[in-house]
Order: C-alpha cells, then sequence, then structure tokens
C-alpha cells in the first residue's frame, strides 16, 4: 500500500501552478518557461517511488507539457506532473505520470539505457547554460535507469557512454505510475556561483500510443536541442564538487585451448592469471576531472564481429572499453580521425611480419598499457578541454623449436607514448565553435632494429575545425584544417609510402616520389556550407581533401590519402502528417573524388527516400549509379585503372521501434559492367516473451561478384605496363550470419546476457587475366611464358624463368576458401551497489578454415558447430569508493 502524508496528498491534488516565463530572445521563442526548484527545509525524500514525503508540497508543479508527436502542438492525452527540490549533496525530481487505464502501462525491464519499448520520463539539464551540452537522466516505468549527454546542440547526437552514480526508483498505482530521483551534484559538472540557472527540458514517452510530449518541444523541423531549454531557477548555496572516487578492481581469468598442439611449451590447454588494478577520478577546481589508472583490466566484454576482408585497408571495429568510452566526444574534433583508441595497446599489423622461429609460437594479442590518464571538462568561458596520455610496455613474441629444444623471441611491440590534446571554445548567440586538436605518438626502438625498420619512431598530427551557425543553427559553415608528421628509419618510411594509403610507387603518378627518406608530411582540409533547418528545403555542399603525404593511422585511422572529395546535397522534406505519411524526405546527391595528379578516381549519383507511414511504420528506398572512372588503387601501386559503371538498389522498413514484437528487413540488389553483381538479403526479429524476456535474431546473406579482384603483381610484364603483370581475377563470394541474442533481466541492475553469432564464408576465384594497359579494364591472358594451372583450389603461375636463374619459378597466387566461425558469450552483470559491479563472462570461439569454394548458405551454419573451440572465463568485480 502506499503511504501519502496528508500534506503531500494535498500538494498533488491541487491544480498546477502556472510555471514563470522569462524573457529570452531566441530563433525559437520570445520567452523561455521557467519552473522553480525549492531548497528543502528538513529531511531529504527518500528515494522510493512514492511521492508521500512532505518535501514535495512545497515545489511548484510543472505540467504544461505539449506534443511532439503524433500530434505536434497538440494537447497531451495524459497529464504529467513534474517536481523539484534539493539540498546542499544534490537534486530530486518527482513526476507523476496520470494514466487512464493503468493496465496499458508497457514495462518491460531492460538494462541500463535500454528504455525505448517502455513507458519512461526523462529530464535534460543544461548546467553550463551554455545553450549547446546537457545532461540527461530517465527512467522507465520498470525501474531502469537511463542516462546520456548530449555534446552539440542536435536533440539525437546523444553519448550513451555517460555512466553518472545516481537513484531512480518507481511505483505503479491506480492513478498510473510515479518516479522519484536523486541526482548528486558531485555527479554533475557546473559554474560556480552562488545562485544556479540551469537549463531545462523534460520528455515523456508512451510506446503504446507513440505519443512523445516535452516540456519544450523542438520542431520536427529544426535541429536543436539545449539552445530551446526552459529554466530550471531558485538552486542556490550550492559549489561544484571537487568529487573523488576510486574504483578499484580485482579480477581472474582461464583460457582453455582445445588444439594447443602435442609439446606446446606455452599452452598444455589451461592457462589461468588473475589482476589486480584501480582507476580513479578526482575534480580539478570546480570544472575540470582527471581520471587515471593503475594496471588497467581493458579486457573487452563482447567479441569483435566475425568478418572477411578481401580489401587493401585495415578493418575497423568500435571502441568497447570503458576508459576510452566515457568522455571521448571531448577528445574528437571534426573531420579526420585523429585519435582511434583501439591504437593503444594493439600490435601495429606490420609487426605480425616479424616470426621468432620455432614449431610453436606464443604472439601476443595486446601489449601492456601500463598506465593512462584522461584530463576533461568545460571552463566558465565556454571552453571545453580533453586530454589524454598512455604508456604501452613493450611485448615479444616467443618460438620455441621442438627439435632443438630451444627458445627464441622477437620484439613485436616497443614502448610507446600516447599524447591527445583537445581544446574547443563556443561563442556567439548561434553557439558557434571552433576547436584545435593534436595527437603525438613516440615508440622507443633502436636504429636499425627489426621493428624500427617497419614502424615509425614518432608521429605528430592534428588541426583546427570551425562550426560558423547562423539563425539559431538554419545555416552554417564548417571545415577544417591539418597536418601530419611521422618520422623514423628510411625503411619504415619506404613500406609507409609503399602502403595502401598513399602507393607513392605507382609507376604513372608524376605528382609523388617515392624514394629513400626519413619523414613525410601531409595536410588536409575542408569547407562546407549548409542549410540544416526548415520548412521543406535543406542542402549541403563541401570540398575536402588530404594531400598524398598525409599519414595519421599511428594515433588515428584513415585508410586513403591523395584525394580530394566534392559533395552536393539537396534534400526536399515533410515533418507535417498527411493523408499517408506521418513525414517523408527525398535528397539527391552527387559525389566526385579526384587524386592530387587530376584523375577523377571515384563518381556517383545517389538518391535516397525514406517515409515514416501514418501507422509509424518505415520504409527506406535508396539507389546509386558509379560513373566510370580511373582508380589509382585497384592495381595496389600499379598504374591507373578505369573502373566501369556500376549500380545499386536498397528498399528497407520495419515497425516502430517501441513494439514489443519489432521487424525489419532490407534487400539490395547491384551490378555492374563485366559481370559484377551484389546481392543482400538481411532480417532483424526481436521480441519480448515476457517483461524481463528479450530475444532477436538477425540473419544476413550476402552474395557478391567482383570481375576485378586483385591477385598479384608479378614480374615479367609487357613495358606498357611497365615491366609488371598487374593481375587478376573474378571473385565469387558468399557470406551468411546469424547473430542471435537472449537476454533475461532479473533486475535492472542485474542481468543475463547470451550471445552467439554462427557465421560462414567463402571466396572463389576463377577467369584470371593481366591488365592490358594502363587507364583500361580490359583483361588479357597471362601472356607467352605464363601457365596458370589449378590444383585442387590452389592456382599457381609457373613461369618459364622469372629471376633468370634458368628453372621455372612456381608461384602461388591465389586460392578458394571456406571459413566458419561460431562465436559465443554469456555474460551475468549485476550492479551489486550503486557505482559497483560484477560480471562473470564466458566465451567460446570455434573457427575452422578449409580450401574450398563452394557456396555458403543456411546449411554452412550448422557446420560451425564443429569447428575447434577455444574458451575463455573471466570474474571481474569492483568497487565504487566515493572518497569525499
Amino acid at each position: 500500500m502506499i503511504r501519502i502524508s496528508p500534506a503531500a496528498a494535498f500538494a498533488l491534488l491541487l491544480p498546477a501552478a502556472a510555471p514563470a516565463q522569462t524573457p529570452a530572445p531566441g530563433p525559437a521563442t520570445a520567452v523561455r518557461k521557467e519552473i522553480r526548484a525549492v531548497r528543502l527545509d528538513g529531511r531529504a525524500p527518500a528515494v522510493d517511488g512514492r511521492l508521500d514525503d512532505g518535501a514535495w508540497a512545497a515545489a511548484p508543479v510543472l505540467s504544461d507539457f505539449v506534443q511532439k508527436q503524433p500530434v505536434e502542438g497538440g494537447a497531451p492525452s495524459e497529464r504529467t506532473e513534474v517536481r523539484f527540490v534539493y539540498d546542499d549533496a544534490a537534486l530530486y525530481v518527482a513526476a507523476r505520470m496520470f494514466k487512464k487505464d493503468p493496465r496499458a502501462i508497457q514495462a518491460p525491464v531492460g538494462r541500463r539505457d535500454d528504455g525505448g519499448q517502455a513507458e519512461h520520463i526523462w529530464i535534460s539539464l543544461d548546467t553550463y547554460l551554455d545553450r549547446r551540452t546537457a545532461y540527461s537522466f530517465g527512467v522507465t516505468a520498470s525501474g531502469t535507469r537511463m542516462d546520456w549527454y548530449h555534446a552539440t546542440d542536435d536533440e539525437t547526437d546523444v553519448d550513451l557512454s555517460f555512466d553518472p552514480v545516481w537513484q531512480a526508483e518507481v511505483q505503479r498505482d491506480s492513478l498510473g505510475w510515479t518516479a522519484e530521483m536523486r541526482i548528486p551534484f558531485s555527479q554533475l559538472r557546473f559554474n560556480a556561483g552562488d545562485v544556479q540557472t540551469w537549463g531545462l527540458n523534460i520528455d515523456r514517452w508512451d510506446p503504446a500510443t507513440q505519443e512523445d510530449v516535452f516540456w519544450i518541444p523542438i520542431p520536427s523541423q529544426e535541429r536543436a536541442w539545449a539552445s530551446r531549454f526552459g529554466t530550471l531557477s531558485g538552486i542556490s548555496g550550492i559549489r561544484p564538487s571537487r568529487r573523488a572516487e576510486l574504483l578499484p578492481y580485482v579480477a581472474s581469468s582461464g583460457s582453455f585451448t582445445a588444439s594447443p598442439g602435442a609439446g606446446n611449451p606455452f599452452d598444455d590447454g589451461s592457462t589461468f592469471d588473475g589482476r589486480i588494478g584501480a582507476d580513479f577520478k578526482m575534480g580539478v577546481g570546480p570544472n575540470l576531472t582527471l581520471e587515471g589508472t593503475v594496471n588497467p583490466d581493458f579486457g573487452q566484454v563482447e567479441a569483435d564481429p566475425a568478418q572477411v576482408n578481401l580489401s587493401a585497408y585495415e578493418a575497423y571495429f568500435d571502441e568497447r572499453r570503458p576508459f576510452f568510452i566515457e568522455g571521448r566526444q571531448l577528445l574528437a574534433g571534426s573531420g579526420p580521425e585523429y585519435f582511434y583508441s583501439r591504437r593503444i595497446g594493439s600490435i601495429h599489423d606490420r609487426a605480425f611480419a616479424l616470426d621468432p622461429g620455432g614449431d610453436f609460437v606464443d604472439f601476443p594479442r595486446n601489449s601492456t598499457i601500463m598506465g593512462a590518464a584522461k584530463l576533461t571538462g568545460r571552463l566558465n568561458s565556454g571552453t571545453s578541454v580533453g586530454a589524454l596520455a598512455a604508456v604501452t610496455d613493450d611485448a615479444s613474441a616467443r618460438g620455441f623449436n621442438a627439435v632443438s629444444r630451444e627458445f627464441g623471441s622477437v620484439l613485436v611491440a616497443p614502448r610507446t607514448g600516447y599524447a591527445i590534446g583537445r581544446v574547443q571554445q563556443e561563442f556567439g548567440a548561434s553557439q558557434s565553435t571552433a576547436g584545435l586538436l593534436m595527437t603525438a605518438v613516440h615508440r622507443d626502438m633502436d636504429a636499425g632494429s627489426p621493428l624500427a625498420d617497419l614502424l615509425h619512431r614518432d608521429a605528430l598530427a592534428g588541426g583546427g575545425d570551425w562550426n560558423l551557425r547562423f539563425r539559431g543553427g538554419e545555416y552554417s559553415v564548417s571545415g577544417y584544417a591539418g597536418f601530419s608528421h611521422v618520422a623514423g628509419d628510411s625503411l619504415a618510411l619506404r613500406r609507409t609510402q609503399r602502403s595502401s594509403a598513399h602507393y607513392f610507387q605507382r609507376p604513372d603518378a608524376g605528382h609523388v616520389e617515392y624514394g629513400t627518406r626519413t619523414s613525410l608530411s601531409g595536410y588536409t582540409g575542408s569547407l562546407a556550407i549548409a542549410r540544416n533547418n526548415g520548412r521543406h528545403w535543406l542542402w549541403t555542399a563541401s570540398l575536402s581533401g588530404q594531400s598524398p603525404g598525409f599519414q595519421i593511422s599511428d594515433a588515428g585511422f584513415a585508410d586513403r590519402a591523395d584525394q580530394a572529395f566534392g559533395y552536393l546535397n539537396l534534400r526536399y522534406r515533410e515533418t507535417q502528417p498527411g493523408k499517408v505519411f506521418r513525414n517523408y524526405d527525398i535528397g539527391l546527391s552527387s559525389e566526385n573524388t579526384w587524386n592530387f595528379g587530376g584523375t577523377r578516381t571515384f563518381s556517383a549519383v545517389r538518391t535516397d527516400m525514406r517515409f515514416t507511414w501514418k501507422n509509424f511504420w518505415r520504409t527506406t528506398v535508396i539507389g546509386w549509379i558509379d560513373l566510370p572512372s580511373q582508380s589509382d588503387a585497384l592495381t595496389r601501386g600499379g598504374p591507373l585503372a578505369r573502373m566501369g559503371q556500376g549500380w545499386r538498389f536498397t528498399l528497407s522498413g520495419g515497425t516502430p521501434t517501441s513494439w514489443r514484437t519489432r521487424v525489419s528487413a532490407q534487400t539490395s540488389v547491384g551490378g555492374g559492367e563485366d559481370g559484377a553483381a551484389y546481392l543482400l538479403f538481411y532480417t532483424s526479429l526481436s521480441v519480448r516473451p515476457g517483461p524481463r524476456w528479450q530475444a532477436s535474431f538477425e540473419p544476413l546473406w550476402r552474395r557478391m561478384t567482383d570481375p576485378r579482384q586483385f591477385v598479384a603483381s608479378l614480374a615479367g610484364g609487357p613495358a606498357a605496363t611497365y615491366g609488371r603483370r598487374y593481375t587478376f581475377a573474378s571473385v565469387d563470394q558468399s557470406i551468411f550470419s546469424a547473430a542471435t541474442r537472449l537476454n533475461y533481466l532479473f533486475t535492472p541492475d542485474l542481468s543475463l546476457e547470451l550471445y552467439v553469432e554462427p557465421f560462414a564464408a567463402n571466396a572463389r576465384y576463377e577467369s584470371f587475366g593481366q591488365l592490358r594497359a594502363p587507364r583500361s579494364g580490359e583483361l588479357d591472358d597471362l601472356g607467352a611464358g605464363r601457365l596458370l594451372t589449378r590444383e585442387g583450389e590452389h592456382f599457381f603461375v609457373t613461369d618459364e624463368d622469372g629471376d633468370g636463374d634458368g628453372q621455372p619459378d612456381r608461384e602461388l597466387i591465389a586460392q578458394d576458401f571456406n571459413v566458419r566461425s561460431f562465436r559465443s558469450n554469456a555474460v551475468l552483470r549485476w550492479e551489486w551497489r550503486p557505482g559497483s559491479t560484477m560480471y562473470l563472462v564466458w566465451q567460446r570461439d570455434r573457427y575452422s578454415e578449409e580450401v574450398f569454394g563452394r557456396d555458403v548458405g543456411i546449411g554452412a551454419l550448422t557446420d560451425t558447430f564443429g569447428g575447434r573451440g577455444d574458451n575463455f572465463l573471466a570474474l571481474k568485480m569492483t568497487y565504487w569508493i566515493p572518497v569525499r
């Protein structure tokens, strides 16, 4: 039974007082709504979801909500009341969500931040009153907490890595449901001052009716957020906390290998280890936070997705380590990705060429992070600051010769220091910004060592960026300008010049020079103008480029340099519901890329159409045509080669994301000259069998034929192709996967999650040929004196005497293959006290690779169960200690 004191009951039955309004000129309104928080006089409310504390009686009621959907500007169909009180330590929020039929409340249990399918309420606080950034806190009708950070003035730009320590509880009754929140001031950043005035917005979402009501709804034709907020006043006498938190951890793990190999001294089938360490966080003045870690544990709870990469470029994987995820928006600028945090602790791809020798090899997956620290925050002047430093230890691969019984080793990662710094200044009435970012990497390597022949010793990169906003963000002029500089031994720089990002060795590239050097520098820049808000018409025009020597992959991520990219986009949208559609937009764009030699290397025309139907179902139609161009990457360091015309069409659709049973599907079909073909089918089914169960199934099948898959560059070619034979084949590739998840939520803070992904892929080669001439797309036979033979699934080229030793030369150039993998993990997560978490993780990876090229389908997924299986078991527990 819910206990309500007489004073509180009387207050809750009173009609809501009209909130105050204060003049505040802006692009959307002439005045801003205002609500006052009341200082507590006595005991703080017990955060139990019951609004029976007398403290709530004196607080004004906020209830003047407005629909954003389904009827923009309409009156809500259900009443919502919100109150604010505070003391020296925290802000307290009480919310009453009335419901005519409480049985219709949709309230499935979800993990933290997973509240889209449940009725929920959330508040957003612009604590700096900068009209740009905001902290958001919410809770669902089942008690699931949600929190995120808005780094920009955009309602949809949210950073879910923001995980403060705070409380929320809910209750359901005959009137609907209620919620109480306690948000400690120590978890917020705000400017020092006796009187605090913050921006405020509130949202209530009802997934059953698709009704979304806000205190301040952002018009659907505008892109904005904090700049339109109302005002939360009345807070005084609080101080920014010099918060200090300690998060020690203890962890233990074991690995169990299915087939380590008889006599393997590095792995007898099971290995165990234990670790202890700690993260700390403390305030530096009222606005900055220093975070550090000692002996960090950067293990990933989930494995990276399986994939097959036949391109010349590095695969990109998302960051999953909490230390690098939290606050990363303060270390990211516009434009190039100068900082790719997965570089820290990883083994460079070039180092895998190093071999310690022996019959058994123990190659480290990563290097140890000796320590890392971050400083982030925002100053009173509107300046945002972010800095990170990290040091990783050296790492060696070990080998064992079973005959001589001798061990060998080779250094595969040097001790490395990383430094990243970012500063951004906000200015002007429309919250324009300008920023500067710098990164530096130093590797401790001896000159002439094997690693020094592979890796850069020093790397420095960075630049400035800006976003000039006009008329409240309706128009913008944005851009960036940056540089890069790497230095090291000449052999390492030769490898960089020959890498897929540069290809300086191209024989017909007159604008670059390949040679001996110990440093390489480059630059980049961009300028874009756009109309971002408007009733119907939006547009963007931009031009960007990276010089041939631009190289940021020591601390950042970039797949290509030597390109200038031009982009034009025109878009028409309708945001007001009509007879058929609730909203839609149609866009047309043109994309063109040139290298710095003036050759157009890519050209495409694209259209995309997105429709939301009256019943909230969604449909997307995308089509584009790739026009003929000259590729400077197809021959992988050779001359230009023609890329023929191609096309692709994609149709996708789905049910509303708030439904308990959600279905989406996508199909893509494409083709091109010389037999290029593309076909994809993907669907996603997500169901909730009960309020605590979540299940999803995502099968994908893709078939692709590439008639110009690069195979090898062989010697002895004609003069027309500069003495080389740039060899290609038609490759037929199929992929089938079926990612599956099953979660059970005991409570919002205790969950058991199971993830499995069977994956099968194949590649089959045929129709080999060599490039006829530069700028041509035609292929000839391999030529006189060359014999292409096939032995099973292996393809060999036999040369009469390619190296002049009087003997025929035989070289393997390609092989068909089939890959099977079955990745799975189970994770028990328990936030056993505020800020403290326990993880119990089990992972199993099955993998097999065979040399045959038959197509994969549904039946191939069952083959994944038979691969060699390795198991990993880990237990980790953290304990959050608020020092003060």
